[in-house]
């Protein structure tokens, strides 16, 4: 199988995913199962709101997008980079081996994602709860 195929598999499997999300809401109850994390323990997990957030953007909602889960809009040019990147290296694979993620990097986005994860459960930081406005008067 080409390598190009893999890549832009999984970029199909997304916008077809997308595609589903634009026209079933997730927002209206019973179209999609509970996440199981906030079913087991009533709290929010670093992914909670995304499936909404991405249905809002097909919508051009771009704000609303980001108060269902503000993580998902600060990792999405990061998330974007990466698949352009796998793309490029599969249709030019380069020459030399490709370097290895920097250890700080993975270590500053797992306690990013952490700290996002306890924040948005504490009363302090609400905010960060799917669905709740980040400008109220927007």
């Amino acid at each position: 199988m080409p390598a190009p195929v893999w890549p832009l598999g999984a970029g199909a499997v997304f916008l077809a995913g997308a595609t589903l999300l634009h026209f079933v809401s997730p927002g209206e109850p019973g179209n999609y199962p509970t996440c199981p994390w906030l079913l087991m323990t009533g709290t929010f997990c670093p992914g909670c709101g995304t499936m909404r957030a991405i249905a809002l953007t097909t919508h051009g909602d771009v704000l609303g997008a980001i108060s269902m889960n503000p993580l998902l809009a600060l990792l999405a040019p990061y998330i974007l980079w990466a698949y352009i990147r796998w793309i490029a290296a599969t249709v030019r694979p380069p020459k030399a081996p490709p370097r290895p993620t920097p250890v700080w990097f993975l270590w500053t986005l797992t306690t990013v994602i952490m700290v996002f994860w306890v924040a948005r459960n504490l009363p302090w930081f609400s905010f960060l709860a799917p669905g709740t406005p980040l400008f109220p008067g927007w």
